[in-house]
């Protein structure tokens, strides 16, 4: 999705983009993008990706791929205009730039790594899709009231389950509430958050949802997985409980959570039930806390990340309305 983002910015300005998809990828982009082209292909490990890519004609490439170094980069690549996006900086890269929006993250994390490239650190980079930033001042009108909605969206893959189990608290222990619930439709959650619906009004299932940006914005509270929709949230001032689920969102999420901006927990802890009911409450029941992440997270992300890095790329390519 974060890639999405950047290329839908990177058309505004005349591009065009391609896709290498694997099938995870294209069932996204079926559901996102269906107008985007691409070339499907079975695999994306680095034998596979280097194979494709030979059969594809293009002036610059954009790498969002963790299990890719430089070898297979510098592969791939072949001296063309090169962005590699990541939030690791855990191994060398083949790169002109460098796009890592996490809010902890300094330019001596990719000093042994990619030294010559230039950095697009911090969440001003964070490739957010534009209809977020476009709302952000109606958003700023609606913060600071009671809770009523409830947007609980934890990511399209719903890791282990984790939304049905979130929602089983929620609604268990806030009868008064509504709750937005988003995930895809090849989630492990679906099938029972599907009989839950049917039966409990206050739960709405927006499945594979095109409208997350009206969801955030109608929405008094989240619960959200980190990642890129963090950085939504952000842009709206939707004050946030982040559970953590994957090891590579936990830096920003501490970050976020040194700077008051969110409240944050593991998805693996050993006390998830409890730990969760105390820090919803702690996020329904408290008006001083929501504002103060409300005021902390608007300061952290403005929404046109995307746009930052796009001409930044195209600067790279050459001239600014160049294909890609």
């Amino acid at each position: 999705m974060r890639s999405l983002s950047l290329a839908r910015a990177l058309e505004q300005h005349g591009a065009d983009c391609v896709f290498l998809a694997p099938p995870e990828a294209a069932a996204i982009l079926d559901v996102f993008a269906p107008d985007m082209a691409r070339e499907d292909t079975d695999t994306i490990d680095a034998n596979s990706v280097l194979g494709v890519a030979m059969g594809v004609r293009f002036d610059a490439v954009v790498f969002d791929h963790y299990g890719l170094g430089r070898a297979e980069q510098e592969a791939v690549a072949q001296g063309r205009p090169t962005l590699v996006i990541d939030d690791l900086a855990d191994r060398p890269l083949f790169a002109d730039l460098v796009l890592d929006p996490g809010p902890a993250r300094t330019p001596a994390d990719y000093a042994p790594f990619a030294p010559s490239a230039r950095l697009l650190l911090g969440p001003a980079y964070a490739p957010v899709r534009p209809e977020f930033a476009a709302l952000r001042e109606q958003a700023l009108a609606r913060r600071g009231g009671p809770v009523g909605r409830v947007l609980v969206a934890l990511g399209l893959t719903d890791v282990g389950g984790i939304t049905a189990r979130v929602v089983d608290r929620l609604r268990q222990r806030n009868g008064q509430l509504a709750f937005d619930v988003a995930l895809g439709s090849a989630a492990p959650s679906l099938p029972g958050l599907k009989r839950i619906a049917a039966h409990d009004p206050r739960v709405t299932l927006h499945i594979d949802a095109q409208d997350m940006a009206d969801l955030t914005l109608n929405a008094d509270v989240a619960v959200g997985a980190g990642g890129g929709a963090t950085w939504e949230r952000c842009v709206l001032g939707l004050p946030s409980l982040v559970v953590v689920l994957a090891p590579n969102q936990r830096p920003a999420a501490q970050a976020l959570l040194e700077r008051d901006a969110v409240l944050v927990m593991d998805g693996e802890a050993a006390d998830f039930d409890a730990a969760f009911d105390r820090a919803a409450m702690r996020l329904l029941t408290d008006a001083a806390t929501r504002a103060r992440l409300t005021a902390a997270s608007l300061e952290i992300c403005d929404g046109l990340g995307a746009d930052r890095v796009a001409q930044a790329f195209l600067e790279v390519i050459g001239a600014p309305g160049e294909t890609a």
